[in-house]
């Protein structure tokens, strides 16, 4: 039996990482929260059926703040390509983050698939958008019931935390990439990884068939 298993990674190991891992059957075999690479790698590395599994791992954003002088340059609003006063110094552009890639990389070196993907526009691929503010508590709620009801997992009474649903989300994506790679884009590369998304909503197709 294959598994497919989401990773939510967080920007810092401040900020939790969600992992969910689902089988054929629509079961969710795990969910749970890490923080640290060390917990990420300790969770990969003692998963017995790691050899079988499909891993979609999150793109991080950047999280470098600029300071007081690049505010005040970037106020004509210029394109940082096309201003020569605003120089790309130590990556300050940089949109993500290239934490965990080496971790990454050593997983496809054994064998192990593993693709990225980005999580807001797979969240609206998938039409579990919602119109509430990204990752507030009604956001949270909106993207558990959906999963819930619309896509038939058993979820628990009581609210998850928004990294573990968006763990759900990548190892939804795993499993339409292993199932339906014809419904399956490659929208960029990062880092020598394909981050991938849906072409259209699985479940709208299933329906139209009905």
């Amino acid at each position: 039996m294959n598994y497919y298993i989401g990773l939510s990674l967080g920007a810092s190991s401040s900020m939790d990482s969600g992992v969910a891992v689902l089988d054929e059957d629509n079961n969710l075999i795990t969910v749970d929260k890490l923080y640290t690479m060390n917990d990420i790698m300790f969770f990969f590395d003692n998963f017995p059926s790691l050899k079988y599994s499909k891993i979609c791992v999150s793109l991080v954003w950047d999280r470098t703040l600029l300071n007081g002088k690049w505010r005040v340059l970037g106020k004509p609003y210029q394109q940082v390509a096309t201003n020569t006063l605003m120089p790309n110094r130590e990556g300050w552009t940089q949109r993500y983050s290239t934490r965990g890639c080496e971790y990454f990389r050593s997983l496809v070196e054994n064998g192990i698939e593993v693709n990225r993907f980005e999580l807001y526009l797979t969240r609206q691929s998938l039409h579990l958008n919602s119109c509430y503010k990204e990752r507030s508590p009604a956001d949270c709620k909106f993207l558990q019931q959906t999963l819930k009801y619309e896509w038939d997992f058993d979820m628990p009474a009581n609210m998850m935390p928004m990294s573990q649903l968006e763990g759900i989300v990548g190892a939804v994506l795993a499993r339409e990439n292993e199932k339906n790679p014809e419904n399956i884009k490659v929208i960029s590369t990062f880092k020598d990884f394909n981050v991938i998304d849906v072409i259209s909503n699985p479940k709208l197709a299933c329906r139209q068939a009905l």
